[in-house]
């Protein structure tokens, strides 16, 4: 990284591919720490693990440290925001990664006001990968892991890195191989 950057970016590894392809390209000027996307299932978790990461962040880094993480990723009662105001970092305006993905401020709620989409971009579809793969390994099967997807009416794939613009119509095979994803009617890709 740069010896002159002067912000430090803390975010859920959800953002890693898409964070690390804008400093490759040089559209961010940023030093990056990645909070392990895995820690999501659980709130305590991710905040335990948060603050180790903003203790030592803060601690090593002099300039600004931004923290790249969703109002809803530590609960529905404004806990992240606390956070970020007690360690005295910014934290980015976004309800969730999503909504980081798309300009934050609120955009998800507007495209999606009845919550009726499952979004999920490079970082989320590894993150239900993993999640699908421990499930089988403890005894849970295909079906029971797509009823987690029951609720919504679609899945929107969210190509933040150029996957499927290289993909065509093997796009299924790429990353994104899930069982219950090779019902093309369920997704739009954009």
């Amino acid at each position: 990284m740069n010896e002159k950057t002067e912000v430090c970016l803390v975010s859920c590894s959800v953002l890693k591919e898409e964070l690390e392809q804008l400093v490759k390209r040089g559209s961010l000027d940023v030093e990056l720490v990645f909070v392990s996307k895995y820690f999501h299932v659980d709130y305590e978790a991710v905040e335990k693990n948060l603050r180790k990461v903003l203790e030592t962040t803060l601690k090593r880094f002099s300039g600004k440290v931004v923290l790249v993480y969703g109002d809803l990723c530590l609960g529905q009662n404004n806990e992240m925001k606390k956070l970020a105001d007690e360690y005295g970092v910014v934290k980015v305006d976004a309800v969730n990664c999503i909504d980081c993905q798309l300009g934050g401020k609120g955009k998800f709620l507007e495209v999606d006001p009845e919550h009726n989409l499952m979004f999920m971009g490079p970082g989320m579809i590894e993150f239900f990968k993993h999640m699908e793969e421990k499930m089988l390994k403890e005894g849970v099967d295909d079906a029971a892991f797509a009823n987690v997807f029951s609720g919504i009416k679609g899945i929107v794939l969210l190509d933040t890195c150029g996957r499927l613009k290289n993909a065509g119509k093997s796009w299924n095979s790429q990353a994104w191989d899930f069982q219950f994803l090779k019902q093309e009617k369920w997704v739009l890709k954009i």
